[in-house]
């Protein structure tokens, strides 16, 4: 959530068609990684299209705290003269990493093996997370891990003073848990391997080859097998940020369900481990198509051009649940204006994230006039073509749940309320104008 204490009330309201292009902010897992392996590398790695939003600059003050010098040079550009693969020096303080789960996570993975002590914290919101799930694996490199009870935050890990490689089988489908251990992998002789049973987002696998790092995926009976080959010298590189599909996909669900919308999101990820949502969009009849299909910085790119039209309901499949695992708020959402059901499984995931994503949404739908049905693992909306609203859903801290209630108001009967819309600045700190900009009547 933003780092100010006072919660800040919106709402939003039913609105005429939404236009225009839809200029979303970089990527915040990729923002994340360009800072992490840039300052693991020897030299500058120049950066552009980074988010700036808190997460990412929470990051970019932990690179600093352990040796590296960050700079911005201009909107979106920076540079960061990275210290090495075991260069990372002692922090003088606690590294507070706010709101950003993914952030602290990789950040520990990559500090864990080099022999230096350092402590993280964040808000009241990440302090309830699980890292176990991180310093579990972390711990088998011989790092020595402290925490509070349910290994949560605060956190204090002592490096591993003569790590050991490790082989690691991924007890959830987590890319933060995958990419910690391959950057805690980067400073253990040998290789470290990674055994995921469904794929995740491949971020820090690209990122890493894109670097100089030796790392092999094989599928295999086991599953997916990362293999990374360690002590590497990475060598510095300019990097692209291409703009975040997460983000995406709040303008355009409301292109989709406000009648009459058309808008273009140009420069968008297509990365196959993050396509998911657009996937389930397009069987629910979702009118989007996609323009100038391109690579930058290593991921696959496109325009997206959409268009309000009928929906229908959908199953979407467990093994799907991965590549979307942040879009499902925003899919319930648009699946209450879709007609039929829309079931979502394998979303447990969501219940250890900023909030209980499902609870969250539920309970904020139902206040709104939704039928919702739920179980530890499924997600069901009962679709009626529309929402009635005129209640206030509770954020809990949580930007996707802030803004998916935001973007359910532009096209419900009534409006919609959110308690507090302060964490949207972690990812999003330009929604509230770019929906403006397209014709939302939200604030």
């Amino acid at each position: 959530m933003s780092h100010s204490a006072e919660a800040l009330p919106m709402s939003s309201r039913r609105s005429g068609p939404l236009s225009g292009e839809a200029r979303i902010p970089g990527d915040k897992s990729i923002s994340h990684r360009a800072l992490i392996l840039g300052a693991l590398t020897v030299g500058e790695t120049h950066i552009t299209g980074l988010l700036e939003g808190e997460d990412v600059l929470d990051t970019a003050k932990a690179m600093r705290a352990f040796g590296a010098k960050v700079e911005r040079v201009g909107e979106g550009e920076w540079r960061v003269n990275g210290v090495g693969v075991g260069g990372f020096t002692e922090p003088e303080g606690v590294i507070d990493c706010g709101n950003s789960g993914t952030g602290v996570r990789l950040i520990m993975g990559a500090m864990a093996t080099t022999p230096i002590t350092a402590t993280f914290t964040g808000d009241a919101s990440l302090s309830k997370r699980p890292m176990a799930r991180i310093t579990d694996p972390l711990q088998l490199f011989g790092c020595e891990v402290t925490s509070r009870e349910g290994g949560r935050l605060p956190v204090t890990i002592k490096g591993a003073v003569d790590a050991a490689p490790v082989t690691y089988r991924t007890p959830v489908a987590s890319a933060q848990i995958k990419s910690a251990v391959l950057l805690a992998g980067l400073n253990a002789p040998g290789q470290t391997v990674v055994i995921e049973a469904e794929p995740t987002r491949d971020h820090t696998e690209r990122m890493l080859t894109g670097f100089g790092a030796q790392i092999v995926t094989e599928v295999t009976d086991e599953g997916h097998v990362i293999t990374l080959t360690g002590r590497p010298e990475l060598k510095p590189q300019p990097i692209a940020v291409p703009r975040d599909p997460s983000s995406a996909a709040f303008p355009v669900a409301a292109a989709l369900i406000v009648p009459g919308s058309e808008i273009r999101v140009p420069g968008v990820s297509r990365n196959p481990t993050r396509d998911g949502l657009f996937i389930t969009l397009l069987e629910m009849g979702a009118d989007i198509r996609f323009e100038n299909e391109r690579e930058e910085g290593g991921e696959p790119v496109a325009d997206l051009v959409v268009r309000h039209g009928p929906l229908k309901g959908v199953e979407v499949p467990a093994e799907r649940a991965a590549s979307m695992i942040d879009e499902f708020p925003i899919l319930s959402v648009i699946a209450c204006f879709a007609e039929g059901l829309t079931v979502m499984n394998g979303v447990a995931e969501l219940r250890v994230k900023e909030s209980d994503r499902i609870d969250a949404m539920a309970v904020g739908l139902r206040a709104n006039g939704a039928r919702v049905d739920e179980t530890r693992d499924s997600m069901t909306v009962h679709g009626m073509g529309g929402l009635k609203g005129g209640a206030t859903a509770t954020s809990h801290l949580d930007h996707r749940i802030a803004m998916s209630f935001l973007i359910a108001g532009l096209a419900s009967e009534q409006p919609i309320s959110v308690d507090d819309g302060s964490p949207i600045a972690t990812s999003f700190p330009d929604f509230l104008p770019l929906m403006k900009g397209l014709g939302g009547d939200l604030g």
